[in-house]
């Protein structure tokens, strides 16, 4: 595009901007100017126009008010009824964070208040709905960026001038390959290197928990070079996709990695908590704390829907993929119209009491890249309302012999979907008023859950809105905040429900519960999400009933004599839907790739759609590169 600065830079009088910049592909402009800043004329409005880029005016942080007068400005601006509890300045940027329980007032009507801010303090304020649950560890994890604000301000520009500088490579040639570092006909290690002439993008990088031989990415490839890396996509912020990436920055890795807000946060908050469970098992952890925070450092959050050039020659747009909370989809548009290629990752094709069903219309789409966790014949999943009856059942029988239920689950996703279930049946008094008791990290994901109510279903939404109407705010969930906590529910508790990760029971509380829990025949043990082969909770599943614990030189052997049971809960599509997906995936793809399947489920679905579909299929292994284009 030459030198898109200076273009714009023209279009503009010479003496009204101090300093034109990115923001990754965004493009700010400072100024001195107070008047300009608060009326441009229109003339931002029209270099929009002209270039169909995203141009913001921001005031020199040189022209800013003082921070501390400012923020008694901006208090006595706000109305006391919108329940502003929190104002955060990013001071590189000229930025202003104001939480409020009620945005609407906080904004004003036409964006009255918002103008008054702006004209008082000379800071660009925006509005955040304060989170119904605080978390901790969730301002921890933001405060990382707002501490950062000046290396963040600098690395934004390099990704800019990286994206809109020109070629560094080949400039003739035209090709696409992707190579399979990890979830080639398995699940787990997601990790899919993306080249074209001039790009390296890794689509996930991720860990099988399951595994201990095949853990980690096949980083030694000869196809990837980690200097030579241009950007990351994160699709979601399960550990299989995201657990190795923090390697990656240990390593000097120092580029963007693209994901969704509520994914940046669930991420950190999970790997935080790989790191903890491996150190308390002794294991020795990959990467540390310090890596976790560069890796929020670089990070560059997307909105569903919004398009954004990441390399000179690949535009991503995320959409919902359904799976869990801000999990995508992504886009990717290759080349000047070359290629257009959907990496799907993990997807539910279908509504669930949280999220809506994912995205199945594309402005163009040529490869479709589409995971077949179960995508073998005979795993279709029954309804929800049979999936309901179960779950109480369960819990029913369970409490009336006075038994306790523990539900091993993943942190994010299948916990709240559960929580929805358990809170929906007593609401309606299907169930007695139960202790529900939320361990790990699943109460500082659900945090999260209320903090970006934009994700979730309309109905969801609504009553986040709403304390008393806001169903993680219910009193049956109980908070177990330390060892201690846990012990007294082991022990002295009555009969209640524990949902605790890790959900394949291979670390974290999950694994205390179960110890103390699995010789009582009057409890019972849920299974609720994908068990990965080598997990002790595939080998429970498949009816192994003694199992032996090893801690340094002790050795201690369990038996299971409560009852185990498989709910059917998933946020991933099964066969039916998945082969739906691609009946009505519009437009149609000319080619679908499966992955994030065992080996079976990966050939079974491929064939299934070559032949109902005459689409061509393929199912690579690890290490196995295709060309796509």
């Amino acid at each position: 595009m030459g030198n898109i600065l200076d273009e714009v830079l023209k279009q503009l009088p010479k003496d009204k901007i101090s300093e034109a910049c990115f923001e990754a592909a965004n493009i700010v402009l400072y100024t001195k100017d107070k008047e300009f800043f608060l009326d441009n004329k229109g003339s931002i409005k029209k270099i929009v126009d002209d270039i169909k880029k995203r141009v913001e005016l921001r005031p020199d942080p040189k022209i800013t008010m003082d921070q501390d007068k400012a923020e008694k400005a901006i208090k006595k601006i706000l109305p006391k009824e919108a329940l502003a509890d929190n104002v955060i300045f990013d001071p590189f940027r000229s930025i202003v964070i104001i939480e409020a329980e009620k945005p609407g007032l906080a904004i004003g009507k036409q964006g009255s208040i918002l103008k008054d801010i702006r004209e008082k303090t000379t800071w660009v304020p925006l509005i955040r709905r304060t989170p119904a649950i605080r978390s901790q560890l969730i301002e921890n994890i933001r405060a990382v960026l707002y501490q950062n604000s000046e290396y963040r301000r600098k690395f934004l520009d390099k990704i800019g001038h990286r994206i809109y500088d020109g070629w560094i490579r080949e400039k003739r040639k035209e090709w696409i390959r992707l190579s399979y570092l990890g979830g080639g006909r398995q699940v787990g290690r997601s990790c899919i290197l993306l080249q074209t002439p001039e790009s390296r993008v890794l689509m996930d990088c991720g860990i099988n928990v399951a595994s201990t031989e095949e853990a980690y990415p096949h980083l030694e490839l000869p196809e990837f070079n980690i200097e030579q890396l241009d950007a990351v996509i994160l699709s979601h912020s399960h550990i299989d996709h995201c657990g190795f990436l923090p390697y990656l920055f240990k390593y000097g890795y120092k580029g963007p990695v693209y994901c969704t807000a509520p994914t940046r946060d669930v991420s950190a908050l999970l790997l935080m908590d790989y790191v903890k469970i491996m150190k308390n098992d002794k294991k020795e952890s990959i990467f540390d704390i310090e890596e976790i925070r560069e890796m929020v450092k670089h990070t560059i959050t997307l909105e569903f829907g919004e398009v954004s050039d990441i390399t000179p020659d690949v535009r991503l747009t995320m959409y919902n993929s359904g799976h869990i909370l801000g999990a995508a989809m992504s886009h990717l548009h290759i080349g000047n119209g070359l290629h257009n290629l959907c990496y799907g990752a993990d997807m539910k094709y279908g509504k669930t009491a949280l999220l809506d069903s994912a995205v199945d219309s594309f402005p163009r789409l040529e490869t479709m890249m589409m995971e077949s966790t179960y995508g073998a014949r005979d795993k279709i999943m029954p309804p929800q309302k049979e999936s309901d009856e179960y779950l109480k059942k369960i819990i029913k029988d369970t409490l009336a012999r006075r038994g306790k239920v523990l539900m091993p689950t993943l942190g994010s996703g299948r916990a709240q979907e559960i929580m929805m279930m358990i809170e929906g049946m007593v609401r309606k008094k299907e169930l007695e008023e139960i202790s529900v008791f939320i361990d790990g990290l699943v109460w500082d994901v659900t945090a999260i859950h209320t903090a970006y109510p934009e994700f979730l279903t309309s109905n969801i939404r609504k009553n986040i809105f709403h304390k008393d109407l806001n169903p993680f705010l219910s009193p049956i969930f109980k908070r177990v905040g330390s060892k201690k906590e846990r012990i007294s529910i082991i022990e002295d508790e009555g009969p209640c429900v524990i949902l605790a990760t890790s959900g394949m029971l291979v670390g974290g509380p999950s694994v205390e519960y179960l110890k103390n829990l699995a010789g009582n025949k009057k409890n019972s043990l849920i299974f609720t999400c994908y068990q990965g082969e080598g997990s002790l909770g595939r080998r429970i599943m498949n009816g192994d009933r003694e199992i032996i614990f090893k801690e340094g030189q002790k050795t201690e052997m369990f038996k299971i004599n409560m009852e185990v049971h498989r709910l059917e809960v998933t946020n991933h599509s099964d066969r039916a839907q998945l082969m739906e997906f691609i009946k009505r995936v519009d437009p149609r793809p000319k080619k679908v790739i499966l992955n994030h399947g065992e080996n079976s489920s990966c050939l079974d679905l491929a064939s299934s759609i070559h032949k109902t579909f005459r689409i061509e299929t393929n199912a690579p292994r690890n290490l196995e590169s295709i060309r796509i284009k």
